[in-house]
């Protein structure tokens, strides 16, 4: 290989799937791209449209990998973020619930299942190797970024479940990702907008960051990607984060923990790295990199526009280099890879960085390939890829962790005031004659003509959603009709709120029951509510809508959390809470069965939630 072709291995750039047409000028864009950079790996990913998915069809998936791997000299690497299966990116799959909900069964069998699962539909449709699991233990409740996509609070809990989804991904023939060495859990701050830091001592790393790492390194996972993170436990300098730390990624990584596969960086168009190599500087080089990696999935990857004083470029190329120096292997998404690329090159050409050193992390790329046999055969059947993906016994399987991982955290008994979570009880339990409880929501039942006398609305389902253009709630309001065809439906977001607020308040008083249904999950470069340092959260105007549901109703009221688990923490004067910690179909559809007496509630919370209950509470509800 040439030098230019062993660079070009060392960087992995997004992706769109979709239909192209192999003749079209975007597709020979895309080819030329991979032409000229001789790249060897590309991230697969989705338009959006203000932070809605435009999730792309498995078969086109499918085709785009054949069809670039058909034009490439070198067998291609594939690689996507299928944290949830692959329904997080594509219309097809088995959806898969967030992470914490596994900890929330107690069972680390069912990560392996995930991870076999999910590796095995990815190979489907041509992708090699997931960007998962999240070996992040989430120690901090204000966490904006990790969240639900951690397995819990619990070193070891965490360690279990990460080492068993990848014993999976390896029983499926793929690959996986151990994510955010050294450990993202301890912190308040989305590292797609700003720098975060982990100010922990190192006994403190040793003691909860570190083991999930070295669970994932001792069942030999295949990479570890470095987040963009400053731990001044690991390496003082202020402006050296993990990403570019030769300290944290090859003397604690690779030197210490053992780690001989690949080490991979978390993107690098993100502000946590392009901020620290402005620090010091009269600029403001973010331009378009503050944006999510979904939102920036351009075949090219540029920072878009020139800022005063610096050169976004430069920054791009110097970031990689600095990345390569501390012993990274491969450069995720450059914010501009032409800069990136020659930046690269030119140093290898001018002795900064040793091209053994090239050769070493080149030849860890080429491995995996012929580990995955992409040597003997690189393309996928599309006729095959129907038969493969959603397999009745796979669906059956996520519909079971999300129905174990339901976790009531708080119940009010009428009459008898707050169940405490860490008390086990029964439905059977209120004292004798008492007024039963919210829940389970009863069904309708005969109907009774009483024309003179107006009969109340029996249920009212509000659901909270960051956009009611997305796909959440569907599902739920689904089963709930299929329940209670009556059920009165309100959709709220940040666009609408306002406008609704007089709607909800008037359906309130005609509402015997309301479920809230609030998804708060962890969304890549968006602050809480418009705050930072606080976990995912609704947005103002929906916010003011349910704390005004809670004042008037609280009595009548049952939030089920499809996200962020520590949701209560804002609003105290919660009587019911029902945690689901996913927004996925079955954690929807499980949610939906808890509340209307289906399936018990098995479900521990995997963290602890300050004031409110500790990691273990339950309330184990036997519903009939």
């Amino acid at each position: 290989m040439s030098l230019e072709e062993k660079v070009g291995q060392l960087f992995m750039v997004w992706v769109r799937a979709g239909f192209i047409n192999p003749a079209s000028a975007d597709y020979a864009r895309l080819r030329e791209t991979m032409q000229k950079y001789h790249l060897g790996s590309f991230g697969i990913t989705v338009p959006t449209e203000d932070r809605v998915l435009i999730k792309a069809s498995p078969l086109d998936a499918a085709a785009l990998t054949n069809q670039l791997q058909s034009d490439s000299k070198l067998p291609l690497l594939f690689a996507a973020d299928f944290e949830r299966g692959l329904p997080m990116r594509l219309q097809g799959g088995t959806a898969f619930p967030h992470a914490m909900a596994f900890g929330a069964t107690g069972n680390p069998k069912y990560a392996y299942e995930f991870g076999r699962i999910t590796a095995e539909e990815a190979r489907a449709v041509g992708v090699h190797w997931n960007f998962f699991p999240d070996a992040d233990v989430n120690s901090n409740p204000s966490n904006p970024i990790i969240n639900a996509r951690s397995f819990g609070e619990d070193p070891d809990a965490v360690a279990s479940f990460v080492a068993s989804f990848i014993r999976g991904v390896h029983a499926g023939g793929g690959m996986a990702t151990a994510k955010h060495f050294p450990g993202h859990g301890d912190t308040a701050t989305d590292s797609h907008l700003a720098l975060s830091r982990i100010d922990a001592s190192r006994q403190h790393l040793d003691q909860i960051e570190l083991p999930p790492f070295r669970a994932a390194i001792g069942v030999r996972v295949d990479a570890v990607m470095v987040g963009h993170l400053l731990v001044p436990a690991l390496d003082d300098d202020p402006n050296r984060p993990a990403t570019i730390s030769h300290r944290i990624t090859t003397g604690l990584l690779q030197d210490e923990l053992g780690f001989h596969g690949i080490v991979v960086t978390d993107a690098m168009n993100m502000n946590g790295i392009i901020r620290t190599l402005t620090a010091g500087k009269d600029c403001d080089a973010s331009g378009g990199a503050n944006e999510a990696p979904d939102q920036q999935a351009g075949a090219e990857n540029k920072v878009s526009g020139d800022n005063a004083g610096c050169d976004a470029a430069q920054l791009s190329g110097r970031a990689a280099v600095e990345a390569l120096k501390a012993g990274v292997d491969l450069i995720l998404i450059p914010a501009d890879l032409d800069s990136a690329y020659n930046a690269v090159l030119n140093a290898v050409r001018d002795g900064e960085i040793p091209q053994s050193r090239i050769d070493r992390s080149v030849l860890k790329l080429l491995r995996a390939k012929a580990a995955l046999g992409l040597q003997r055969n690189r393309f996928v059947d599309l006729a095959a890829v129907p038969q493969r993906l959603e397999m009745p016994d796979s669906v059956a399987l996520a519909q079971q962790v999300a129905d174990e991982s339901i976790t009531v955290v708080r119940e009010e008994r009428a009459g008898a005031g707050f169940t405490p979570a860490a008390l086990s009880v029964s439905s059977a339990s209120s004292a004798s004659g008492a007024p039963a409880p919210l829940l389970p929501l009863p069904l309708p039942g005969p109907k009774i003509e009483e024309p003179a006398r107006p009969q109340p609305d029996s249920l009212l389902v509000l659901v909270f959603t960051d956009d009611m253009r997305s796909e959440d709630g569907r599902e739920l309001v689904r089963e709930v009709r299929a329940r209670v065809p009556s059920a009165k439906v309100v959709y709220i977001d940040a666009t609408l709120a306002y406008a609704l607020a007089p709607h909800v308040q008037q359906a309130m008083t005609t509402a015997s029951r309301i479920v809230a249904a609030v998804y708060t999950i962890p969304t890549a470069g968006r602050t809480a509510a418009g705050r930072s340092g606080e976990g995912p959260a609704l947005d103002h105007g929906s916010a003011c809508i349910l704390g005004s549901v809670l004042e008037s109703a609280a009595d009548r009221t049952v939030v089920v959390s499809l996200g962020n688990p520590y949701l209560i923490t804002r609003y105290p004067e919660i009587r019911n809470y029902v945690s689901a910690y996913s927004n996925v179909p079955p954690s929807e559809r499980a949610a939906v069965r808890f509340l209307f007496g289906e399936i018990a509630a098995h479900g521990r919370l995997p963290v602890t939630i300050p004031g409110i209950a500790s990691r273990g509470s339950t309330l184990a509800l036997r519903r009939h």
